[in-house]
């Protein structure tokens, strides 16, 4: 093939390959003008977000034991001051405290409930 033979025929390619580029940007304006991007990232979100909670239901069924001892400990995490002062109680003296351990703690915190 000679040169200028295989120039014009990159020539046509290349103008091919623009004609396809243009067509293909066309339809995604087109697209766009449809439907703007706002719509279609909330519906990517939306399909993700269904995704997201599909896959958590399905752990979540599959694994109920796991996710049972796991939502305990997050609630006895909270939880925990109530539990500690209760069994405190449980076990705490009923004796009156020492003289004057009241009024000292008080000056060195003020902010103490005492």
């Amino acid at each position: 093939m000679t040169p200028e033979a295989q120039l014009v025929e990159d020539r046509d390619l290349r103008d091919a390959a623009l004609r396809l580029f243009k067509q293909d940007l066309a339809l995604v304006r087109a697209d766009l003008h449809e439907r703007g991007i706002g719509a279609r990232l909330a519906d990517r979100i939306g399909d993700g977000t269904l995704d997201m909670v599909e896959d958590a239901a399905a752990y979540a069924e599959a694994n109920r034991g796991k996710v049972a001892a796991a939502l305990a400990a997050i609630v006895l995490w909270f939880a925990r001051g109530p539990i500690l002062s209760g069994v405190a109680g449980l076990f705490a003296d009923d004796e009156p405290e020492p003289d004057g351990i009241g009024a000292r703690l008080k000056a060195i915190n003020p902010f103490s409930r005492e």
